[in-house]
């Protein structure tokens, strides 16, 4: 998932806790394996070595094909599963952040979910084009490992990766789980805390991931449309739901609308937390 990842349960059942913990790293490795574009061995890495022939998808995959779809149209196109090639011209890692805008123009011309074939359970992507699972595989781990706890167990459980998680089961003893947003200014402090007692909380931010280009700050979300990070984003945007994906989606899309991302929100009728 590549950020650290933890799953918290309140149980006197070790056998559960154990089968838990085991399910846990089993399926989140198991979909990072699968759906990952750095390993050769990945569904990602055989699509994009087909070289826009059609290839046939299994029903996770095609969820998830269709779930990416439904997104690029609620956001008019500023989410586009294919816009994972921006990589090249942007580089967002832990201390380091560069960018070559120069290669924006060229790279514009191999995105566009449009162009994808998608006849399930077929799909073809035309040669030089990518599909990138990033923006929504780890809130999908989440909740597969969440929905596992539930349908084994009543014991109150807390799945997170990387700080999208989502809870299962009763509340534990104290009432509910206590989650903290992060301080944009002084990592590993919380600005607020959120007694949380069912669904999930997700975050999209760039407190560890920006550059200033010109004397303007660019987050590394980007326009799928422009090639650029979305322009006057707020700093971090929490959003609960029901499920870790349906809130990370949204803190996603609020993020693409930059200055409009409360309104969005707002006209989404979600609970969220913004931090500019």
């Amino acid at each position: 998932m590549g950020s650290p990842c933890e799953v918290l349960c309140e149980t006197d059942d070790s056998a559960f806790a154990r089968r838990l913990a085991e399910f846990a790293r089993s399926e989140a490795g198991r979909i990072d394996r699968k759906f990952s574009r750095y390993r050769p061995d990945s569904f990602v890495h055989a699509l994009h070595a087909n070289r826009g022939q059609p290839m046939q998808v299994d029903d996770e995959t095609a969820r998830l094909l269709d779930y990416g779809a439904s997104l690029w149209a609620l956001s008019d196109g500023r989410f586009d599963p294919t816009s994972g090639v921006l990589r090249h011209a942007w580089r967002f890692e832990e201390g380091v952040c560069e960018a070559d805008p120069a290669r924006i123009p060229a790279l514009l011309g191999r995105i566009g979910w449009q162009r994808v074939k998608w006849e399930k359970p077929f799909i073809t992507l035309p040669d030089g084009m990518e599909i990138d699972f990033g923006g929504i595989g780890k809130e999908y781990a989440v909740d597969r490992v969440a929905d596992w706890a539930a349908s084994r167990s009543e014991c109150p459980v807390l799945v997170n990766f990387g700080g999208d998680l989502r809870c299962s089961g009763a509340a534990p003893q104290s009432g509910a789980w206590m989650v903290g947003i992060e301080s944009i200014e002084h990592a590993g402090q919380a600005v607020k805390r959120i007694e949380l007692q069912s669904g999930a909380l997700a975050t999209s931010g760039d407190a560890r991931r920006s550059i200033v280009i010109d004397g303007v700050r660019y987050g590394h979300i980007f326009d799928a449309r422009t090639g650029w990070p979305t322009p006057e984003t707020p700093r971090s945007i929490t959003v609960a739901a029901a499920t870790c994906s349906q809130a990370g989606s949204y803190s996603m899309l609020a993020m693409l609308r930059g200055a409009d991302a409360e309104a969005f929100l707002e006209s989404e009728g979600v609970r969220y937390w913004c931090l500019r």
